[in-house]
């Protein structure tokens, strides 16, 4: 039973997909449709940059969306692979529009949409400055938790972003209110490290910017997706698209439960998790969480021709 991934913001790269790009109309395709869609050359950017302003949230999310749908399309029109083996597809963060697309709940024009305006509203959501982000590693998630009970309340908000793998968690919240988290951190001797994002995603401080999206997300057709969705937001299945509408507004504001996710599709019987898209992030995470799994990681045409000989074993 296998289990396909796609990445979020932080795998982006100038230059990613331009051997897909190269080699198959059906990409050159899906880019072309990108640019049309967004009135702007998301193509020039994801392949020439420059790189400061492909990390803007605005176009970083279109354009990971692109590459790992054009990587998908490869996969099943170009190759032929045989998805029949997967129970859940599953997207960290923005990726989930991405798993939501390549299950056919989402048309990818409406993703590409989406994400535009998901980007700009999480970016206008905090001025520039007042929020923050920290990764912390080599600590359990429920020490974490105790440990965010010590905060003041009144200091701000400072709360898990991301709960992406052991050891590995991602705090979000106010600048100040994070500054003294990291104090506490400090005489715990638990390490942090300062992220450089342009907002604190995935806390209360992106309730606005999930008011802003409701009425975008609601107003977008969304059909059931023909494959089961591990959802961020409850770590579960998830297959009505009403539900799917609900839960992707308050993922704008809610921790990320990737850890629960991938150890839910183990336990459901997963044993090979594909990473479909930009950077080996993922792999990575389910590495750290999971022993006796298979990872994949999709990012070239070598890699697509490795995964089919080991599916054919």
């Amino acid at each position: 039973m296998s289990g396909l991934l796609f990445p979020g913001q932080g795998s982006q790269v100038v230059g990613m997909g331009l051997e897909f790009f190269t080699k198959f109309e059906i990409v050159k395709k899906i880019f072309r449709q990108a640019d049309e869609k967004l009135n702007y050359s998301i193509t020039k950017l994801i392949f020439e940059g420059p790189e400061k302003e492909l990390q803007l949230t605005k176009n970083t999310q279109p354009a990971i969306l692109t590459v790992s749908y054009s990587i998908f399309r490869v996969l099943k029109d170009e190759f032929e692979f045989d998805f029949s083996s997967f129970k859940y597809f599953a997207g960290h963060s923005l990726g989930e529009y991405s798993a939501l697309v390549c299950s056919e709940s989402l048309n990818f024009d409406d993703a590409l949409y989406l994400l535009h305006e998901r980007g700009k509203a999480m970016q206008e959501a905090v001025p520039v400055g007042q929020g923050s982000m920290i990764a912390i590693l080599g600590t359990k998630t429920d020490y974490i938790i105790d440990l965010l009970k010590l905060q003041n309340k009144d200091q701000g908000i400072c709360e898990i972003a991301n709960d992406n793998a052991d050891g590995q968690v991602i705090i979000s919240g106010n600048k100040n209110s994070i500054e003294t988290f990291q104090v506490i951190l400090k005489e715990k001797k638990i390490k942090s490290i300062p992220l450089k994002v342009s907002a604190p995603f995935h806390c209360s401080l992106m309730m606005p910017a999930a008011k802003t999206m409701e009425s975008k997300i609601y107003n977008t057709k969304f059909t059931d997706p023909i494959f089961k969705i591990i959802n961020n937001v409850t770590a579960c299945s998830e297959s009505d698209a009403n539900n799917i509408k609900k839960l992707l507004v308050k993922q704008i504001f809610s921790t990320v439960k990737w850890r629960e996710s991938i150890i839910k599709m183990q336990e459901t019987g997963v044993k090979n998790f594909i990473e479909i898209g930009p950077g080996k992030i993922l792999t990575g995470m389910v590495k750290r969480t999971l022993k006796d799994v298979n990872c994949f990681s999709i990012n070239s045409i070598n890699d697509i021709e490795k995964l089919k000989n080991e599916f054919r074993k």
